[in-house]
C-alpha cells in the first residue's frame, strides 16, 4: 500500500511540475514575474527580521548597561553599610552586586553575539537585494527581447505580402495603391470645381461686359 501511495505522490509531482513547464514555455515572462514577486515577498520578510534583530541587539545593549550600573550602585551601597558597620545591609548588598555583575557578563556576551549575527545577516540581506535587482534588470532585458522579437514578427506578417498570415492585415502596397488613389480622386476633384469656378467667373465678366 505504501508503495503505491509512493508511486501515486510521483506521478501527481511529476504531472505537476510537466504543467508548470508548458505554463513556462507558454508565458516565460509571466513565470519569471510571478517567481520574482515571490522573491520580493520573501526579501520583504528578510528585511522584517534583521529590523527585528537590530532591535534585539539594542535591547541586550540597553540591559547590559542597566546591569552594569546597578552593579555599581550596589558595590557603593555595600561601602556605605560597612563604613556604617552595616554588616547584614553590607551583605546584601555585595550578593546583589556579584548577581548584577554576572547578569551583565552574561548580557555583553549576548549583545556581542547579536551584533556578529546582525552584521552577517545584513550581509546576506544585501547580498539577496543585489540578486534580487540583478533580476529585475535580467527581466527588462527579456522583456526588450520579447518585445522587438513581438514586433518583428508583426512587421513581418504586415511587409509579407504572400504570406497566408498577413491576409487579415492590410499590405502596405495595398495601402500606398488605395492612398494614392484617394490623392488622384480628390485632386480630380479640385481641377474640376476649379474649372467650373473659373468658367461661371468669365461667364460673368462676359455678360457685363456685353451690358
Amino acid at each position: 500500500m505504501s508503495n503505491l501511495f509512493s508511486r501515486m505522490k510521483q506521478t501527481i509531482s511529476a504531472d505537476f511540475h510537466d504543467l508548470l513547464d508548458k505554463k513556462e514555455q507558454k508565458n516565460p515572462i509571466g513565470m519569471l514575474n510571478q517567481y520574482l514577486r515571490q522573491c520580493e515577498q520573501e526579501a520583504e520578510k528578510v528585511g522584517k527580521l534583521v529590523e527585528r534583530q537590530y532591535l534585539l541587539k539594542e535591547e541586550f545593549t540597553r540591559e547590559y548597561s542597566q546591569a552594569q550600573n546597578l552593579a555599581e550602585k550596589r558595590k557603593h551601597q555595600a561601602e556605605i553599610a560597612k563604613q556604617a558597620g552595616e554588616i547584614d545591609l553590607m551583605e546584601f548588598a555585595l550578593k546583589e552586586n556579584l548577581h548584577y555583575e554576572d547578569r551583565a557578563l552574561s548580557l555583553k556576551e549576548a549583545q556581542k553575539s547579536a551584533e556578529v549575527q546582525l552584521n552577517e545577516l545584513e550581509r546576506k540581506y544585501e547580498e539577496m537585494k543585489h540578486k534580487l535587482k540583478d533580476m529585475h534588470l535580467k527581466r527588462m532585458e527579456l522583456m526588450g527581447r520579447e518585445n522587438i522579437a513581438r514586433a518583428n514578427h508583426r512587421i513581418n506578417r504586415v511587409l509579407n505580402a504572400g504570406s497566408s498570415d498577413a491576409k487579415p492585415i492590410a499590405k502596405f502596397d495595398e495601402m500606398e495603391q488605395y492612398i494614392d488613389r484617394i490623392e488622384n480622386q480628390v485632386h480630380s476633384d479640385y481641377n474640376r470645381h476649379t474649372i467650373d469656378a473659373r468658367i461661371v467667373q468669365l461667364e460673368k465678366e462676359m455678360e457685363q461686359k456685353e451690358a
